[in-house]
Formats: structure tokens, sequence, C-alpha cells
């Protein structure tokens, strides 16, 4: 059914709209859409501002199932000008629509198509849409496996009523190990036992909402997989999630689950708590027990965890950092009773890495702290030398990589994508003498680290800026940010992310690094520091003078 007012030429160019959108048509689609800062296009996944990030995101998509229009509602609009567009746009004259057409989808189910259409130069654009898809059973590209609840935890415990995306990495009991690849899950035999980081939150009543998704081998940063699909950031529309825990990160921040149990070994952790806006806790190497876990490298691998707040990451270290939470009796915990020192080291070497505007913003948040009613000590340091520390670190990385998964990947050419298959493969060309004097040239600054967080805590920049665009070439962020997050990997130091900057609008995490074994107290001290950002500017002193 469609409204029989309609003009003539919008329908042709609503129907033309359609033809290209089911053919995937991206030149049609971007001629349709008005070109300028101005045009706007949202859907559940949030809204995206200007004709070119809608051109990108469109590129990325891939095209529509197969649908037909079952109606569509017309209804004229009254001219007006275009928030943000230039002079030239905000003066032409001619005729605004709205379209409103529901669409009824082959394989089942309806969405709802919202266009504002403009008669501009003779032809008529899209200068405003929203679209709503039919409703997904899960969204693949986060989920593996999710239920309500995937798994039911303990019925009472410290951790009740919080639920869980556990990174697929992980044994749980009855399920396979999936390592973000489909070749790899369908090899793969049912676990046995559930590692023992599952089982400390199912024992304090946590749940676990289901089993999300990882780049593949857990070998990036930047969360795409070209199997699954990239999950989508929650914080910034058409930007990378970051990764290799953009499973668990991005369920976490679209607010499908409170907790993501992730792994950082580069960075995972740490770079999508940054570019989601959450908070990211890597642990000090070997506190948390590791079995279960299907590693990448071991001399970095870790285990930590991603919330939405503060207060949720403290009561999961808490639990499953304490003596009475964690299943193993293989670790001494550190004693994180007590409180770390209001001291803050500023590496320079790592803010070289932060670009201008990011560096700008951190900038500002030191001198608030400066001029707060708490201040804390400040003091600049040469920290690490960061090209050293990541060429080092990326060679023991690649070495051990390649011992843990070298086979399998030999046996299943063409198995992964492009980008990881490269990294396996510089992997798979390091020598064992390479290794050596890699690991040789690692334990001085391992030390000079570990010297430097004995009575202090490092601040900076999470990551070099915001999460970069899907459509960005992210190898130059690639590099930046994996010289910023080894240092503290490869010393087997605690790591916090908490999202303190804004840059332009989106998210950039401030990374607080403590001596092994603080974790805890690591993140009281996180939430201190946010507390402290969140107050009101201390007013300036009145003068007093003599009459």
């Amino acid at each position: 059914m469609t409204d029989a007012t309609i003009p003539a030429d919008l329908w042709e160019a609503f129907e033309a709209y359609e033809r290209a959108i089911v053919a995937n048509d991206l030149d049609a689609l971007d001629a349709f859409f008005a070109p300028g800062p101005g045009t706007l296009r949202g859907d559940p996944g949030g809204l995206l501002v200007g004709h070119d990030a809608i051109s990108g995101f469109r590129s990325l998509r891939g095209g529509v199932p197969p649908r037909e229009i079952a109606d569509v509602h017309y209804r004229p609009l009254a001219r007006g000008p275009r928030p943000d567009a230039d002079d030239d746009a905000a003066s032409i004259d001619g005729d605004v629509a709205l379209l409103v057409s529901v669409s009824r989808f082959t394989g089942g189910g309806r969405g709802l198509q919202t266009q504002v259409w403009e008669h501009v130069d003779g032809r008529w654009v899209i200068t405003a849409a929203h679209v709503t898809p039919r409703t997904p059973a899960f969204d693949r590209s986060i989920w593996r496996s999710v239920g309500d609840p995937f798994l039911q935890g303990a019925w009472e415990g410290p951790l009740a009523g919080l639920t869980v995306a556990v990174k697929d990495l992980f044994a749980i009991a009855g399920f396979r190990i999936g390592a973000g690849n489909p070749t790899y899950l369908e090899q793969a035999r049912p676990e046995k036992v559930t590692a023992p980081a599952v089982a400390d939150l199912l024992r304090a009543g946590a749940s676990l909402r289901g089993i999300a998704r990882t780049d593949e081998f857990a070998y990036s940063i930047a969360g795409d997989n070209v199997h699954y699909g990239t999950p989508p950031n929650g914080a910034v529309v058409g930007a990378l999630p970051g990764g290799s825990s953009s499973g668990p990160a991005a369920a976490v921040a679209l607010g499908h689950a409170d907790v993501g149990l992730a792994t950082d070994t580069a960075g995972s952790i740490r770079v999508p708590a940054s570019y989601q806006g959450l908070w990211g806790l890597r642990t000090t190497h070997d506190l948390v027990p590791r079995q279960g876990m299907l590693p990448l490298a071991q001399s970095f691998d870790t285990i930590g965890w991603l919330t939405r707040d503060g207060d949720t990451l403290q009561r999961v270290a808490d639990w499953c950092l304490s003596y009475d939470g964690s299943a193993s009796t293989e670790n001494v915990y550190g004693a994180s009773g007590d409180d770390l020192p209001w001291r803050f080291l500023v590496p320079e070497e790592i803010l070289d890495c932060v670009d201008p505007d990011t560096r700008a913003v951190f900038s500002r948040l030191l001198a608030a702290l400066a001029a707060s009613e708490d201040p804390p000590s400040l003091r600049a340091v040469d920290a690490v030398d960061v090209d050293a520390t990541f060429t080092a670190f990326r060679t023991v990385q690649g070495a051990e990589a390649w011992r843990n998964d070298g086979e399998w990947l030999r046996a299943h050419p063409g198995a992964v994508g492009a980008a990881v298959a490269e990294r396996f493969a510089a992997a798979s060309r390091i020598t064992a003498a390479d290794e050596a004097a890699a690991r040789r040239d690692l334990e001085p600054i391992a030390a000079h680290l570990a010297d430097l967080v004995h009575d202090a805590v490092l601040i900076f920049p999470t990551v070099p800026g915001p999460a970069p665009l899907r459509t960005a070439d992210v190898d130059a962020v690639r590099s930046a940010t994996l010289r910023m997050t080894a240092p503290a990997a490869a010393a087997g130091l605690p790591a916090v992310s908490v999202p303190l900057l804004t840059v332009g609008a989106a998210p950039v995490g401030v990374c607080l690094v403590s001596r092994a074994g603080t974790d805890i107290a690591l993140v009281r001290l996180a939430r201190r520091l946010e507390a402290l950002v969140a107050r009101p500017a201390r007013p300036p002193r009145p003068r007093t003078t003599e009459s």
C-alpha cells in the first residue's frame, strides 16, 4: 500500500533508491544522500553525521537481505534551513518530504525506514534517515553463543545479578573454544573443565550471558574479524571496537552484559576499553590463573575484566583477586590492602606517541589535577625506550605465538584472514637467537619500569587517540598503540584504563600502571582519580585587602 498523494518524481526516486540498496550499489547510494556535513543517518547502533561518515559506514556494511516494500506513507514538510548546512544549501528553494516505509524481508521479519527527502537542483536527495532493522536473534559479530542466561551462576554471592560476556578463549565445560576462527571451532573438542577465571565469577553469583567474539587467535588490537564481522563500537558509530577482546567490550558497552572476561597480551583489554569508554583492568602477570585459557604468548598473556563503571570493576577485582575469591591455590596474591601513593609519573616517551589533540586534552587533565582540592604529585620521567621495547616485545610474542599455533596454521593454509596470516608469517621467521636476544633486551627494561613504579604510578593516555573509523588505514595507529601498551606487558605490571578523556566527541582512556600485585589498590586509585576529575574546579581564593 502506498499513499496516493506522493509526487511522481519522488516516488521514482524512492524506488530507484530501493533498487540501489538491495543491489548494494554504493555509487548510487552515495548520490542519493545529500552531500555535506549536515546529512544524518541513524539506526540502533547510533547516529552518523555527514555524507562522508555515512558513505564510509555503507562501504563496510554490505547489502541488505532481500525484501519488498509493504507500505509507504508520505507527508509534505515545511522548508527551513538545515542545521550545519552551508550558505548555498540553506538558500535552496524546493520541496521537502517525509517518507516512512515498512519493509517485509523474504527471510521473515519487518523493518522500518524513515527518510527526509529534499528536492535540490532538480532531483530528490535524502538529508536525514533512520533505519529500524528487523529484530535480530543476536548480533553474530558480538556473540558466538548467547542466552538469558547462557549459564546460571550461584544464586547468592557478592557478584549476584551481574552478567558476564566471556571471550572465546576460555574453557567452559561442555563447550568448545573457537578462538575467533570457524575452522578451529569446528575441529575443537568440547572442554571437560571450566577455566578457573570463569568458575570464580560463577561461584560469586555472576551469570554468563554468553561466549563473545575475539580477533583470530587474539593476534590483533583492531577488533575486526573477517569470518564473523566487526563488532560495533558502543561509543563511536562506525569506529573500530578495539581488539582482541572486541566481543566482550562491545557487549559491555552496548549493555548486553555487565562484565567482560577478557585477556590482554599487548593491550587487548586496554585498547577496547579506551575506544569504547569502558573501565579495563589488565592484571599482574600470573596473578590470575590461566589454566583453561587458549594462549597467545605465555610470557605476556594476562586475564582481566571490562566494565562500564569503576564500582563494578572494584567488585569483580575484590572477589577474583582475594584469597577467598579465587579457586586457584598456585598464586600468592599481592598485598593490595594498602593504598598506592598519590604520586604520578608522566612518561614523556609514551606521550610522544600520542596525537596532538589527545595530548592537549591530557595536558588539561594534568593541569586540572594540579589545581584540584587534593592535588597529587606529578613529575615527568624518562620511563622507557618505546621503540626498543616494542621491537623486543614483538619478537618474543611472535616466537611464542608461532610455537602455540604454527603447527595448526601450517595444517590449515588459508584458514585465517590476511592480516593475521601476515603476522603469523612474520612470527614463523623468528629464530631462536632472535628470541633469546629479545629476552635479554627486555630484562633491563622490565627492571627499570618496576623500579619507577615502586613508590609511584605511571599515568598517560591509554592509546594515541580516539578509535579509528573502520575505513581508516590502521597500520600507523597500530604501531603507535603497541608502543604505548607494550611496556606494561613487558614488565608484567598491572594497568587500568579509565574513561577520563573526551577528544572531539569520542572517549579516550587514561592508563595507570602500578607495581606488581597491587591490582586491587590500583582500581581504588583509579576511582579516586575519577572522583577528583568529576568534581567542579576549585574556586580561586578571595584576595584580602587592608582597609
